[in-house]
């Protein structure tokens, strides 16, 4: 499960830092013109998604930092796992699905992951 955990919340963390990064130094998103199915919750809440860089580099290491807690065996890894998934559920829809199978896998689990 461990490199599961680890190829998903690369892909998530490493994505979501990038691409704060990137719009914040371009005014854009990696990709197409439009951003994907998930600017389409903050144009409902009338947020400029081109705004949010900060926060995609905010989630980019909180899921980094999750990785290192579960690669160091922290007793908190879990909790911390659960919490990022869930907060991550609005980017859709990559980011919806590694974080529905890691809360999945997590919720399922023992109480530890060491």
């Amino acid at each position: 499960m461990k490199i599961l955990f680890t190829i998903l919340g690369l892909l998530n963390g490493s994505f979501m830092l990038i691409d704060g990064v990137y719009v914040i130094v371009n005014g854009k998103y990696i990709g197409p013109e439009k951003p994907g199915p998930w600017a389409n919750l903050f144009y409902l809440l009338e947020i400029d998604v081109f705004s949010l860089g900060p926060l995609f580099i905010v989630f980019g290491i909180c899921w980094l930092t999750w990785l290192v807690l579960l690669w160091m065996k922290h007793s908190k890894t879990k909790q911390v796992g659960i919490v990022i998934s869930t907060l991550t559920l609005w980017y859709l829809p990559i980011g919806t699905l590694f974080s529905l199978i890691i809360l999945l896998i997590l919720m399922l689990r023992r109480p530890s992951l060491n």
